[in-house]
Order: C-alpha cells, then sequence, then structure tokens
C-alpha cells in the first residue's frame, strides 16, 4: 500500500527537474493533498512552466500520517521537452522514489513520441505471467509526467469538452498503458489559496498494453473502473490545463488528489537562480 500511495503521489505531482529562469507565457505553483478514505496519506508540490516552444516540470511528493509512521517514502520526478504545433513533444522524463528502504529510479531520452534511451533501477525482469514490451510499445507515447499536461489545440475555450476528447499513450519505464479520458462536466473549483473558478471533468478509462500481469487482481479491477476522474484547471495564459483533483475508486474507499494552493500567472519574470518545487 504505501508503494502504491507514493507512486499515485508522484504520478500526479510529477517532477524534480531544476526549473531554469526563462522567461514563460505561463506558471503554475501547485500544493497537493493525498486522502484514502478521507485519511491523509502525502503531500506533493507541483512547479510548471510554459511558453510556445517549451515546457518544463519540478515537483516532489512524500507519504504521511498513519503511512508515514510505519515506514517514510518520498520521491521525485521531472519532465521537459518542446511545443511542436500546439502539442507537446517529451525529451526527457527522470523519476526517483525511495519506500520501505527500497529505492527506485527510471530515465527516459525520448525524441519528441519515441524513446531513444531508458534506465530502469532495479530492472524489469522476464516473466512468464507479465505482457512482454516491445520496440512499438516505447513509440508514440508520452511519459507519465507530460501526459498529465494537457494542452487543448486551437483557438476554442481550453476549458471546452474537447480538453477530455482524448487517448493517452504512456510508457512508465516498466509499463505501457492509455488513459481514455471523456467528458463528464464541468464545474467551478476553490483551492485555498490562488485558482478559483471553472475545471473540466474527464473520466478516465485505464488500458494495460504492455508490462503488466493480466492475472493480477488490481490489474482486472483497474480495467473495469468506471469511478476515475480529473478535474483539470487553466495554466494562465497558455492553452494548458492541470489537474486540480483527481479521485480513483479502491476496494478500501476513494483515493483522492485535492490542490490545497493552485498559484497560477500569465508571465514569469526572468530570476537570478533557478527554482525547484517542494513539499511543505
Amino acid at each position: 500500500m504505501k508503494r502504491v500511495c507514493l507512486t499515485a503521489v508522484m504520478a500526479f505531482a510529477g517532477a524534480g527537474a531544476t526549473i531554469t529562469g526563462a522567461l514563460a507565457d505561463g506558471r503554475l505553483e501547485a500544493r497537493y493533498r493525498m486522502s484514502l478514505g478521507g485519511l491523509e496519506l502525502g503531500k506533493a508540490a507541483l512547479m510548471v512552466e510554459v511558453d510556445d516552444r517549451s515546457y518544463i516540470a519540478s515537483g516532489s511528493g512524500r507519504l504521511t500520517g498513519v503511512v508515514q509512521a510505519v515506514s517514510p517514502g518520498k520521491g521525485t520526478a521531472g519532465a521537459r521537452g518542446s511545443v511542436e504545433r500546439g502539442a507537446l513533444a517529451p525529451r526527457s522524463f527522470a523519476m526517483e522514489a525511495v519506500s520501505d528502504k527500497k529505492s527506485e529510479a527510471i530515465r527516459l531520452v525520448m525524441n519528441g513520441s519515441a524513446v531513444t534511451d531508458m534506465r530502469v533501477e532495479p530492472p524489469v525482469f522476464p516473466s512468464p505471467d507479465r505482457v512482454p514490451i516491445a520496440d512499438k510499445d516505447k513509440k508514440g507515447v508520452f511519459d507519465p509526467m507530460t501526459a498529465a499536461l494537457i494542452m487543448v489545440p486551437g483557438g476554442a475555450d481550453p476549458l471546452s469538452p474537447k480538453a477530455c476528447e482524448r487517448v493517452l499513450s504512456i510508457f512508465d519505464g516498466r509499463q505501457r498503458y492509455d488513459l481514455a479520458l471523456s467528458y463528464e462536466r464541468t464545474e467551478n473549483v476553490k483551492a485555498e489559496k490562488g485558482y478559483a473558478g471553472p475545471a473540466v471533468v474527464c473520466r478516465v478509462a485505464y488500458r494495460p498494453v504492455a508490462g503488466h500481469k493480466p492475472d493480477r487482481t488490481a490489474v482486472k479491477y483497474m480495467m473495469r473502473n468506471k469511478d476515475i476522474y480529473v478535474w483539470l484547471a487553466p495554466v494562465a495564459g497558455t492553452r494548458m490545463l492541470v489537474p486540480f483533483r483527481a479521485s480513483v475508486s479502491t476496494a478500501i474507499g476513494i483515493a483522492e488528489l485535492q490542490a490545497e494552493a493552485f498559484e497560477t500567472e500569465p508571465v514569469v519574470s526572468k530570476r537570478a537562480a533557478p527554482a525547484k518545487a517542494g513539499v511543505q
């Protein structure tokens, strides 16, 4: 459970790469609380900068509360890439996590849509009950951090049903899977600090492709799960939407990621020193 919780924190909070002090069209700093059945399990922080040529994200996550008391866990991950024709083209992804005194690290080098080099520690060994990952599974994909940054093309309102009309093909170094988004509704959200306004709510369907074990109970449960949702809110000055909230129905309650702070501005001034998002 501790490993699952930390993975969930990092999947949504993303990022550990240092953000440079370049000008950007939009900037976001957010802090999240993760809970299960109303019980706090973790904290996460996220920073995103994006302009018409590039994007970069930075953040961190750690377990808290009862889970942390049993065994502490923390992690960082990060992604950066270019913006090409209004779409994100990933160039690199990195993730490190420590939980139960075990460490994990993943590095992906990408050319915009395919993985060209990778390192995974500990490595994934072939297993008869695991769907093997082929070269084709590393093409036409996003890393998990970039996949959470939704760019809405065209001139229409980014906060429209079009934000949810997509299938995200993701490779995280260990597994290849799709997340199929569909529009559910639009509703107002409010952070304790920062953003208050509309968010697009998307239903999410999990579709494993490779690297998973089909007979595992958790995999079967997630494939059947009809109660996975993400609330997308805008990064000011851009056509990018970022998770404000996410919820997943589990066998022991609702797992939820909720923004406590969601501060965004349309222009970022040049800074003298790099910044890195951190959990408070």
